[in-house]
């Protein structure tokens, strides 16, 4: 079993970017332009929005594929994932299977978090709940039945991603958040949530073979992703 990466070694989040990763000097997007919904806010007077009234402005604007978030009062617009992140996911999402045939693997999921605005609305890059947890219509949902959230870093969400997500997820009390963490080459297992963070953070590096806690049970090898 691979070691716990030391604490003083864990990788230190990226300053704060901006709410489109096209905006942010020096990172590399393929996308060149942001997209249509935030050339049309900027240019065009509105009147004074909450924040969940602007988050409905901005979901219903937003081009196919691209996800549009509300964490910690701010609105977030994510283009869609590259090949190497949705790899990932896939992985992931096959091994839950091999071990929980129990549990949905559900991407695409929006879950309500408490947060610094009224809700926080997210889509975690996979979520593990009990089977038929999300049989309804409802595009965000009660996070309750979750037993693991996860997400894959990208340049343009890592701080999201390490930071303001735990927030949400630990207030909701999602028993485990798993970080993979690509350009600090880690995954960061969160557990026993309390108030707004997670007491039990452990590190690893990512090839390692990484025991995840209950109610999940059961190792995840990382280095077939």
């Amino acid at each position: 079993m691979a070691q716990p990466v030391p604490e003083d070694e864990l990788h230190e989040p990226y300053a704060t970017y901006a709410k489109h990763p096209a905006e942010e000097p020096g990172t590399e997007q393929p996308e060149a332009e942001a997209p249509d919904c935030l050339r049309l806010l900027r240019q065009t007077p509105v009147p004074a929005l909450s924040a969940e009234e602007a988050f409905e402005v901005f979901s219903a604007a937003a081009p196919e594929g691209w996800r549009v978030e509300l964490i910690e009062g701010d609105i977030h617009v994510t283009p869609p994932a590259n090949g190497e992140h949705e790899e990932i996911v896939s992985e992931l999402s096959g091994q839950v299977r091999d071990h929980r045939k129990d549990l949905g693997r559900y991407t695409g999921i929006g879950l309500f978090v408490p947060g610094a605005s009224k809700s926080g609305k997210v889509e975690p890059d996979l979520v593990l709940a009990p089977k038929g947890s999300f049989a309804d219509q409802e595009e965000y949902h009660d996070p309750s039945p979750v037993l693991m959230v996860v997400e894959v870093t990208s340049p343009s969400t890592g701080d999201n991603d390490r930071r303001k997500k735990i927030l949400g997820y630990a207030r909701a009390g999602i028993p485990v958040y798993l970080l993979i963490d690509r350009e600090a080459g880690q995954v960061v297992v969160h557990s026993q949530p309390e108030g707004d963070k997670y007491t039990s953070r452990v590190a690893y590096e990512l090839s390692a073979v990484v025991p995840l806690p209950e109610p999940l049970g059961f190792d995840l090898d990382t280095g077939q992703f």
